[in-house]
């Protein structure tokens, strides 16, 4: 990870915000199949979230200190658990046909490690 910083010129080289991307074109998609009814709800809560993860990793990366990144992290980090729990209601409800999501749990773990990263 710390290779992965020392080559970085802009947050789109950095595979967490390319994944988090990718994550949203799935929710995205994935939401546009739930009910009208959930518009202004779920859907809107969902996508929200999954969009302010890469949000936060991009104005973290273009903060001029690691303070500042770390600090954008943690909030993606919360837009993170905010989705989780958004997931698991989906589909409680029975939106989805699973409760978990192996992308966003890679992505939980790589801003996990990002953060120990700038921390050293």
């Amino acid at each position: 990870m710390s290779e992965e910083l020392s080559r970085l010129t802009t947050h789109e080289d950095l595979k967490v915000w390319q994944d988090s991307i990718e994550l949203a074109k799935e929710i995205y998609t994935v939401t546009n199949q739930f009910p009208e009814s959930e518009k202004f709800g779920l859907i809107s809560q969902m996508r929200r979230a999954v969009v302010s993860i890469p949000s936060n990793i991009a104005e973290g990366a273009a903060r001029n200190s690691k303070k500042e990144f770390i600090q954008f992290l943690y909030i993606a980090l919360g837009s993170i658990a905010e989705l989780e729990t958004q997931i698991i209601l989906a589909y409680e409800f029975g939106y989805l046909n699973s409760k978990s999501n192996e992308i966003l749990i890679r992505i939980k773990r790589m801003v996990i490690g990002l953060i120990k990263s700038l921390k050293k």
